[in-house]
């Protein structure tokens, strides 16, 4: 890894109303590391993703990616830049076959800036991404219907168009929820392979088991407030997470 973060943030907060759902969390992320975000539900774990993607205005705090201000800047123009995001809740256009479903991130402004304005075919780049996270050519299963998919390869689907981007970071929002263990063992490679190219990584996962096996390190969330950053066994360590996941011991 760099010593030079690609991504930081500086006392990032949100206010809903009078709601305080993220408060001052501060972090950086450099190229190559992959950071583990956790938290029980409703913790701010995806409010801390919509602030750096900008789906969600900050009230306060900055957002820096690769030294420059995002904070202001529109979701497409984030995109642009570097950054690319999987959601929880997948939503294909689930009547287009699955390598059609490629077609927004192949045809977007980012791609044709690094292809020069060159596409080439992308149907057959389509095919080959889907086939690279999983997706048997030979079976067909890249040519069915989205909506026809079990949620193992809509999930593929998903990570597939956030590779399409060539992205600097990705951001995936609990990959593994929904899957078996075969299934998160399968894609496990595909995310180390993107890590040994110099990719930093932000994954969000109640999986925890299967996270802290590949993360470097880890964010505990808790009420919109950073509790706890460090490694698996650190952060599992200390009595602040102990307390957020099991409760208050009766004294």
């Amino acid at each position: 890894m760099t010593t030079s973060p690609i991504l930081q943030t500086t006392g990032l907060s949100k206010n809903f109303g009078g709601v305080r759902a993220l408060h001052n969390v501060s972090f950086d992320l450099r190229p190559g590391e992959l950071l583990g975000v956790i938290g029980p539900n409703g913790s701010g774990k995806t409010t801390l993703v919509n602030l750096i993607t900008r789906f969600v205005k900050p009230s306060s705090g900055t957002v820096t990616f690769k030294g420059k201000k995002i904070s202001h800047l529109p979701p497409y123009k984030i995109v642009r830049l570097g950054i690319a995001r999987t959601f929880q809740m997948v939503k294909p256009f689930y009547h287009l076959p699955a390598y059609k479903n490629m077609i927004i991130p192949l045809y977007s402004p980012r791609m044709k800036q690094l292809a020069g304005g060159k596409y080439g075919d992308r149907d057959a780049v389509a095919l080959d991404l889907l086939e690279e996270v999983g997706f048997e050519r030979d079976a067909h299963v890249a040519y069915k219907a989205a909506g026809a998919l079990p949620q193992g390869y809509l999930k593929r689907l998903e990570l597939a168009k956030a590779i399409a981007l060539q992205p600097d970071l990705f951001i995936l929002d609990e990959l593994f929820s929904g899957l078996s263990l075969a299934e998160v063992a399968s894609i496990v490679p595909i995310i180390e392979k993107l890590r040994m190219a110099g990719k930093a990584i932000i994954m969000i996962e109640h999986r925890l088991k299967e996270l802290f096996r590949i993360a470097d390190r880890i964010i505990v969330m808790n009420y919109g407030e950073k509790i706890a950053d460090g490694s698996a066994a650190e952060v599992m360590e200390s009595e602040a997470v102990k307390r957020a996941y099991l409760g208050a011991e009766d004294e």
